[in-house]
């Protein structure tokens, strides 16, 4: 009987499964998002920036300031850069942006190839984040026109070594050794990356703020602080409120289509009661067939989230961050968690209203 119902009304069946799925699909694309960011977090501050803290001084120093700051106390570690304000060009594409010079084998500050696997600084070459290599429409082997903003203000022609990933910034990195070169500055540097013991952290911070060649002191937990306010602000709040949402358009969703199910085969149940049929069994072929119906959209609802998904992650490439598209297995989880609960509550209202059946009516009918 629920199968010759269905087929029945093919169309109207498959506008409810499609109704289901769609439920489903907006309950994972509002849960993707947190998915992403922390996905992203973990990149960026456990496997690719794992200082403690970064310096930035004032103007370029010389490559034994990093023995300096070596010998403090606290300080287990430290990796040089260098930081030239420039603007790549090719063609008639150009963006401004800066090269970072760091130097070979560095385990503080790691580059990751598009794969997420560490990659070795080349001695020649520029690495871009991929995101600023699709901008400029560049592949590896490409000669990029380099226009130096600071000092003599000189331009070069630098060739594309290849592209690394980053989902946070668009930089241009290249061997420190190479960069000086270039630009015939000997060993400067900009900066210094530390690796540092946590309850030296206070009085480190103190040091640096009060020495003037020093202009900038990041550490690990404040970056990490303004990455999560920056993704609150444009994504987290958001996400938080489709969730909430998606969850009421599941349940209203499931709840309609019960009730339509209900209105139609009302005379029909009734019917059965009449000829001997108890309320269990007329409840099993009413939540029968809602409950084949579900089973029905739960994948669909999960491709169609994840396509949904892909598709938010897509508008969501920026200067400031790229969303990778990230779902997690508890996001698909909850989203049929989710339809799975609205079709028992949907189920528990639609039974009650079994047991008011008119049977009189029914009896009356000439038919």
């Amino acid at each position: 009987m629920i199968f010759r119902h269905i087929g029945h009304r093919p169309f109207k069946s498959a506008l409810t499964v499609l109704g289901i799925a769609l439920a489903g699909a907006i309950t994972t694309t509002g849960l993707f998002q947190g998915d992403t960011v922390g996905y992203m977090m973990d990149i960026q501050y456990n496997v690719a920036s794992r200082e403690d803290m970064s310096l930035s001084f004032t103007e370029p120093s010389s490559h034994r300031a990093l023995y300096e700051l070596e010998s403090l106390p606290g300080i287990a570690h430290g990796e040089v850069f260098r930081n030239v304000p420039v603007r790549l060009r090719n063609e008639h594409r150009s963006h401004r942006t800066s090269i970072r010079g760091v130097e070979t084998g560095n385990q503080v500050k790691r580059l990751l190839d598009v794969d997420l696997r560490p990659l070795p600084i080349p001695t020649d070459g520029l690495l871009l984040t991929d995101y600023l290599g699709h901008l400029l429409d560049v592949r590896p082997g490409d000669m990029l026109t380099v226009e130096v903003l600071e000092g003599n203000r000189r331009t070069y022609r630098v060739p594309v070594a290849g592209l690394v990933k980053e989902y946070l910034g668009m930089f241009a990195y290249m061997d420190i050794a190479a960069l000086n070169q270039m630009l015939n500055e000997g060993h400067a540097i900009s900066g210094v990356w530390l690796a540092v013991d946590e309850n030296a952290y206070a009085d480190l911070h103190r040091r640096f703020k009060g020495t003037p060649r020093v202009a900038s002191v990041v550490e690990r937990t404040q970056d990490m602080h303004n990455f999560n306010r920056i993704m609150e602000e444009t994504m987290l709040y958001i996400a938080f409120i489709s969730t909430v949402f998606s969850c009421i358009i599941a349940v209203g969703v499931v709840y309609n289509s019960a009730r339509i199910i209900l209105t139609e085969r009302s005379r029909e149940l009734a019917s059965l009661r009449v000829l001997g049929f108890t309320r269990g069994e007329i409840s099993y072929i009413l939540l029968g067939e809602l409950a084949l119906l579900t089973v029905t959209a739960l994948p669909l609802g999960l491709w169609l989230g994840y396509a949904l998904c892909g598709y938010i992650a897509s508008t969501l490439q920026n200067e400031l961050y790229r969303v990778p598209l990230i779902i997690d297995t508890e996001t698909y989880a909850f989203s049929a968690a989710v339809v799975v609960a609205a079709t028992a509550i949907s189920a528990l209202l639609v039974r009650r209203k079994l047991d008011k059946l008119d049977l009189i009516a029914v009896l009356k009918t000439k038919e």
